[in-house]
């Protein structure tokens, strides 16, 4: 139990900035996971190799060399040629799990573990962001129809202001009273 407490003071966070968007896929890189597994990189992708059938495509692919110089231009502290001359693999979290299976040390997978809790904390969160994105959205539209509710009222006010300041007079109908001269008397 002592290695799962080691593994469990990773912080989140760590795990969190190495977690990119490629391909429309939440994807970790070989080079990333090597250093949390405490493995070498070039280890990890030779058990990968050894097991290739267990990495389906939505499980793992290999970066192009142009998503792999997008990703080099986005980390400023990469220097040309501090990269692998290979193309990294990015695993995503079904891969990942597959990947303890593969490595077979009880620290890739508490480590596994610990990553799958921070994708599912992750996509928690993009349920929670989605939640609140159709709330606003559909205040918005109860705002909207109202200020066109309110418009609307505005306009009938000014036309009928309108009216009455264009209409004529109109003429007095009924009985008038004439006010009499009384006189009085003392």
């Amino acid at each position: 139990m002592a290695k799962l407490t080691h593994v469990t003071a990773i912080p989140e966070e760590r795990i969190m900035n190495r977690i990119y968007l490629i391909r429309g896929h939440k994807v970790m890189l070989d080079k990333d996971l090597a250093a949390l597994y405490r493995v070498d990189t070039k280890r990890l992708k030779e058990q990968v190799k050894r097991n290739v059938e267990r990495f389906p495509k939505n499980y793992m692919f290999e970066l192009t060399e142009q998503e792999n110089e997008i990703l080099r231009s986005q980390n400023a502290t990469l220097r040309q040629g501090a990269y692998s001359k290979y193309l990294p693999y990015a695993f995503t979290e079904h891969g990942i799990l597959m990947l303890s299976n593969v490595l077979k040390s009880g620290r890739a997978i508490a480590v596994s573990i610990k990553i799958i809790d921070v994708f599912v904390q992750l996509r928690q969160q993009l349920a929670d962001n989605t939640e609140l994105r159709l709330a606003i959205e559909d205040l918005r539209k109860k705002t909207e129809n109202n200020s066109k509710n309110t418009e609307l009222v505005f306009k009938y006010l000014d036309e009928l202001l309108n009216k009455k300041a264009n209409a004529k007079p109109r003429r007095r109908i009924g009985y008038k009273i004439r006010k009499s001269r009384t006189k009085t008397s003392r």
